[in-house]
Order: structure tokens, then sequence, then C-alpha cells
């Protein structure tokens, strides 16, 4: 059996426009496609251009009931240059965190609005 690969994310946000933004602008990302949920509500795909990306849902407005929420420990994003992505996030007004140096890479993590956790990690 060949490697399997990541295809996508889905996590319910409360400004999908908002999380779509940071994306992009921290890890140069773009908009793969936007529109309607099958579940109601509303998504935005934002990834790399053929491989990968995380669909951000947010839920209709007045949906009843609360949202679905799953575990989602975080979501780890490979970048080439840790140090340049370090600074992005903190310029964005973002705490990384938890940094470390093991084999074979370098890491860092930090929180969004949503308290949605990601790992930076860089293994250049």
């Amino acid at each position: 059996m060949s490697q399997a690969t990541l295809e996508h994310v889905n996590i319910t946000v409360t400004d999908r426009h908002r999380t779509a933004e940071m994306l992009q602008q921290l890890f140069g990302w773009q908009i793969r496609w936007q529109g309607k949920s099958g579940l109601g509500g509303d998504t935005i795909h934002v990834g790399t251009a053929d491989h990968s990306y995380i669909a951000i849902y947010t839920r209709p407005e007045g949906a009843p009931g609360k949202p679905i929420n799953g575990r989602l420990n975080h979501i780890g994003v490979e970048v080439e240059d840790l140090d340049a992505a370090e600074e992005k996030v903190a310029a964005m007004g973002f705490r990384p965190h938890n940094h470390g140096d093991y084999e074979p890479g370098r890491r860092f993590y930090f929180h969004d609005h949503d308290g949605i956790e990601y790992e930076v990690v860089s293994y250049a």
C-alpha cells in the first residue's frame, strides 16, 4: 500500500472569513472553494493549489442546539522558514509557544482566535 497523505481537516469556527484570511497571510495559501455546506452553514476551503486544505465551517445563523464539538488536538503545517513563520504569527497577535528542536526538525505551536492549536514545523 502506498503512503497515505492528509487531504483536509474540517473545523468549525466563529468567523470563517477571519480564519481564512489568517491562514492565507501566515502560510501563503489560497481559497480553493467557498460556498454553502451540505450540512447548512457556509464553508471556505483554504490550502495549497493542488494538495491539501482546511475546510473552515460556520454553522447557519440561528441554528438550534450547540455546535458539535469534536476533539481536535492540533493542525500541523510544514513551512520552509520556521523563523519567518513565527514572526508572522507574533505580528498577528498570536503567542508562539512550546518551541522544540527534534530530529529531524524544529517546531512551535500557537492558538488562533477560536482556541484551535496549530503546530508549525520545518524540516529545512
